[in-house]
């Protein structure tokens, strides 16, 4: 299963080993996303960070669309079809499904960036600011299926 990971506070105050998994993790500001398989090492890493990060399931369509207009390859350049259609021989739909298959990952396609950098989110983060925790109205940790709509808002 591929979940979405999205930094939402910053690194001042963060401890040594937070910084170190958010490291690993390869967010590297405020406000960048990564999409990962959701596997026993990607959850404890997930659990360390829950209180600077939120997760959950990310779907094809949103998957397709942080792809195609936040995806960059090295020189800061966008990630467009024809790119891909090269260097894959795959457009946007068919790789994002042989993605979420398992038969492709990000590291295939020479030169993309494996994370996304976004804008805040339209409208702002939910009502309880990026302190509390998704179960109290807040922004943090998990959120299951909702995520798909804050990066809706983000990219």
């Amino acid at each position: 299963m591929k979940i979405a990971v999205v930094q939402v506070r910053g690194a001042i105050n963060m401890t040594r080993k937070v910084k170190d998994t958010l490291k690993f993790l390869k967010l590297i500001r405020k406000n960048s996303c990564v999409i990962v398989e959701l596997t026993d090492s990607v959850k404890g890493m997930l659990l360390k960070v829950k209180d600077y990060v939120t997760w959950g399931e990310i779907d094809k369509e949103t998957a397709k669309e942080l792809l195609a207009k936040r995806g960059r390859i090295v020189g800061n350049k966008s990630l467009t079809e024809n790119y891909l259609k090269e260097k894959v021989k795959l457009d946007f739909d068919g790789f994002v499904n042989e993605f979420f298959e398992g038969k492709k990952k990000l590291k295939e396609i020479p030169g993309v960036k494996s994370y996304f950098r976004l804008h805040p989110p339209r409208k702002g983060y939910e009502r309880g600011g990026i302190k509390k925790p998704f179960s109290l109205g807040g922004v943090l940790g998990y959120r299951k299926d909702t995520i798909n709509d804050l990066i809706r808002r983000m990219i």
